[in-house]
């Protein structure tokens, strides 16, 4: 399960497990985000390419605009994840 946390009008905090089963939730939460948006992710212990793909998403429909999204405070795991899959090159990990 994914908890979703308003951290500030441009940061959101993620929690828990971002899988198939939360895309919905997460996908519509950052619909709402027009600028750059910054996800912390220490709480998040597992994403499934399910999950990429709403970050890949969110990034690219922000890009249009010249805004981006920034992943901060990722575990390990979900680094190496960022690094197999080449994404650690489009997202800023900070």
């Amino acid at each position: 399960m994914l908890t979703i946390e308003q951290v500030s009008e441009n940061e959101l905090k993620f929690i828990g497990r971002f899988d198939a089963s939360q895309h919905d939730k997460a996908a519509d939460e950052l619909l709402h985000q027009k600028v750059t948006v910054t996800i912390d992710m220490e709480g998040l212990v597992y994403i499934s390419s399910m999950g990429l793909s709403v970050l890949v998403n969110t990034y690219k429909r922000l890009n249009e605009t010249g805004h981006t999204v920034k992943l901060k405070n990722v575990n390990s795991h979900v680094r190496d994840v960022f690094k197999y899959t080449r994404l650690d090159q489009i997202f800023e990990l900070i």
